[in-house]
């Protein structure tokens, strides 16, 4: 009934006062409160058994929460630091499988770069021995065919040295002409090979006199601008070749395959680098596949990127139609060799 002992108490006072009449001789009431007062113990003697009972229960009951409690905060702090290591499990498979891709790609592009290069030296061997038959072809056609007359001449001379003064002094002339024409040859292949100006004047002058060159054996008009003239001695000497090849491959391209009437040759100073450009009105071509090792026939764009990627610059191509092609190089002042 949810009653307290006190409670209790006081019903059994009350009952006890109503039992209790006046008239009764003290005798009876003695014997009332005995018997009312073994009733009262024997009562309070059970609920005090519960009550404890109820109390120890309680206890138990509260420890059992406290032990609840605890085990639900540890728990909840498991759960989280679950949730912690879950999180970092995730994030340590994402970046292995992020470093896994990161390194196929550095594997793809290692096996790519080690195809290219081997293609460039293929390239560069067979450029090399077709360079060697060019020049020993013209050495045979020109240089020896023209010693050869010089020597004939000479010849012929000699056995008329005690002839006509004047026959001599015309054969003579015609044999010194030759020997001029020998001479000019020889610095023309000197010069196609390591053109002088470009060590002793500089880039800006030695691409004149190639422009020049070149115009009087192509008939390609030619614009050159450059608006770096003083800025190029910061360059060093390979750098400078690099640009000086860039340009002639440049313009051997176009005189070969562009169908051209004008080129536009400039070079300007940025920043920290020097830019050159290379820029035609003639037909366009598909960039990627110009630059692609597979289908690239002779050192060409590939030969100019690598050249100026060794002296650390870069090297970009644009071509469309209606626009014709520019080639650019831009190469640092600073030294930035790459390996």
């Amino acid at each position: 009934m949810g009653l307290e002992t006190l409670d209790l108490a006081r019903i059994h006072e009350q009952a006890l006062i109503a039992l209790m009449s006046p008239s009764r001789s003290s005798g009876a009431r003695d014997g009332k409160i005995k018997r009312a007062q073994t009733f009262f113990v024997e009562a309070l003697t059970r609920i005090e058994k519960t009550h404890r009972a109820a109390m120890e229960a309680n206890v138990r009951l509260n420890q059992l929460n406290r032990t609840l409690r605890r085990r639900t905060v540890e728990l909840a702090a498991m759960n989280r630091q679950l949730k912690k290591e879950i999180l970092r499990r995730h994030a340590a498979e994402k970046a292995l499988k992020k470093s896994e891709q990161h390194h196929s790609r550095l594997l793809e592009q290692s096996r790519h770069m080690e195809e290219r290069l081997r293609h460039l030296s293929r390239q560069i061997l067979s450029a090399q021995e077709e360079e060697r038959r060019r020049i020993s072809r013209e050495l045979h056609d020109e240089v020896a065919q023209v010693l050869t007359g010089i020597n004939l001449h000479l010849a012929t001379l000699k056995k008329e040295a005690t002839a006509n003064t004047k026959d001599i002094k015309r054969k003579i002339t015609h044999t010194q002409r030759l020997v001029e024409k020998s001479v000019n040859i020889v610095h023309r292949f000197a010069s196609q090979l390591r053109p002088p100006a470009l060590d002793d004047l500089g880039l800006i002058p030695a691409l004149h006199s190639y422009l020049k060159d070149f115009t009087k054996q192509t008939g390609l008009a030619i614009r050159f601008t450059s608006f770096a003239r003083g800025r190029t001695k910061l360059l060093d000497s390979a750098k400078r070749t690099v640009l000086y090849r860039v340009a002639q491959e440049a313009l051997a391209n176009v005189a070969r395959h562009a169908q051209a009437s004008l080129v536009e040759v400039s070079i300007q100073k940025l920043r920290n680098a020097i830019r050159m450009e290379v820029k035609d009105n003639g037909k366009s071509f598909e960039v990627q596949d110009a630059l692609s090792t597979r289908r690239n026939k002779g050192l060409g764009l590939l030969g100019m990127r690598e050249r100026v990627e060794m002296v650390g610059g870069s090297f970009a191509v644009e071509s469309s139609p209606g626009r014709g092609t520019t080639i650019r190089a831009e190469i640092p002042f600073a030294n930035g060799i790459r390996d």
